[in-house]
């Protein structure tokens, strides 16, 4: 007698075709990512781990690792404020042309890099338009390290301001109305209820932007001059080895560059996720950025001036004291009288009034 097996039903999944879609994606991943980088492993390994590893460490290959990894880091710490400046103007500041300088920022994308680097070597030359002041200045830009971050700082501008424009938008202007209403001058505003928003989206910008001026070969080779110890850069030099058919050397410096790079941007991606964990960590713990903005401000002096004891965040142990909710209270009945006392707004949230 056979005993009838109940049947199971089987679950549909909300997305239809998840599993050939999912083949198809692993699949143009290996063929795109995986094969290469592990043809790239397995290459010096031809010539043995000492000689690649005497090929890393000679004096021109170290040099090129300082120029390339070095000048990196500073464009990317540059283009960290100039971002940060440029993406503020286009979104809080209304005015004529600001249509122009937004489509501007995405030319470095659309411009080839040769294109860059011959525009950018024209300009800073001794005989250029801007190189011939600054030459009797004793300034030498061009076919020299500072070409070559002012190459970096170009191509990696864009990816910082697209990175923070999105969040400032989404962030608006109550908060920052609402701080100024109760008191925050233009700098408390700033540190405490802006930039805490629109950090993520900093250390992502950073981390794109060096990663591109790390990767930057065709713009910076007409502008550095290229001197072996002085002005080579690592995609340089791997081309170098390339043509004289050292293809294990080429190999060896390329995954050395590929490590040093994947242990950056994974420290720079732990420092994005350690953000993110300690403001979700406060936000359960009630001591959220809100409220400490209120506490901040809610419980300041009348004049807008606090103390450094009144300035940092409140635990809940000293919210619950009476002499906490006293205070509280009678900042918000102050708020909310008939005849509040009078605050002066920051310049950077004035209202203009419409002309006649």
């Amino acid at each position: 007698m056979k005993i009838p097996l109940p049947r199971i039903k089987r679950q549909h999944r909300v997305i239809p075709g998840f599993g050939l879609a999912m083949g198809i994606t692993l699949l143009w991943l290996g063929l795109i990512v995986i094969i290469p980088l592990a043809l790239l492993v397995i290459k010096p390994w031809e010539i043995g781990w000492q000689q690649s590893f005497a090929a890393i460490m000679t004096p021109r290959s170290l040099a090129a690792f300082k120029v390339s990894f070095g000048l990196a880091m500073l464009a990317a710490v540059i283009n960290v404020f100039l971002g940060l400046l440029l993406a503020w103007v286009l979104v809080r500041i209304d005015m004529p042309g600001k249509k122009i300088i937004d489509a501007c920022v995405d030319l470095p994308f659309a411009l080839p890099t040769a294109v860059a680097g011959i525009a950018l070597t024209a300009l800073l030359v001794p005989q250029g338009w801007v190189g011939q002041f600054l030459t009797p200045l004793g300034i030498k830009i061009a076919y020299s390290q500072s070409g070559i971050l002012v190459a970096m700082v170009f191509i990696g501008l864009p990816f910082v301001v697209r990175s923070l424009q999105p969040v400032l938008e989404e962030l608006g202007r109550m908060e920052e109305e609402v701080a100024a209403s109760l008191g925050a001058t233009a700098s408390q505003t700033f540190w405490r209820v802006s930039l805490p928003t629109i950090f993520p989206a900093i250390i992502t910008g950073f981390g794109l932007a060096f990663a591109r001026g790390l990767s930057e070969y065709g713009s910076i080779i007409f502008i550095a001059g290229n001197i072996p110890g002085r002005t080579e850069i690592v995609p340089l030099l791997i081309a170098v080895k390339l043509q004289q058919f050292d293809m294990a050397g080429a190999a060896a410096i390329g995954v050395a560059m590929l490590l040093l790079s994947f242990v950056i941007l994974y420290a720079i991606n732990q420092l994005n996720r350690n953000w993110w964990r300690s403001a979700a960590r406060e936000s359960k713990s009630g001591v959220s950025e809100s409220h400490d903005l209120t506490s901040f401000l809610l419980v300041g002096s009348g004049d807008g001036q606090h103390s450094p004891a009144e300035s940092a965040p409140q635990s809940s142990d000293t919210m619950a004291t009476p002499a906490y909710q006293q205070r509280l209270a009678e900042r918000q009945r102050e708020m909310t009288s008939d005849s509040p006392t009078p605050r002066k707004v920051p310049r950077f949230l004035r209202q203009k009034e419409p002309r006649p």
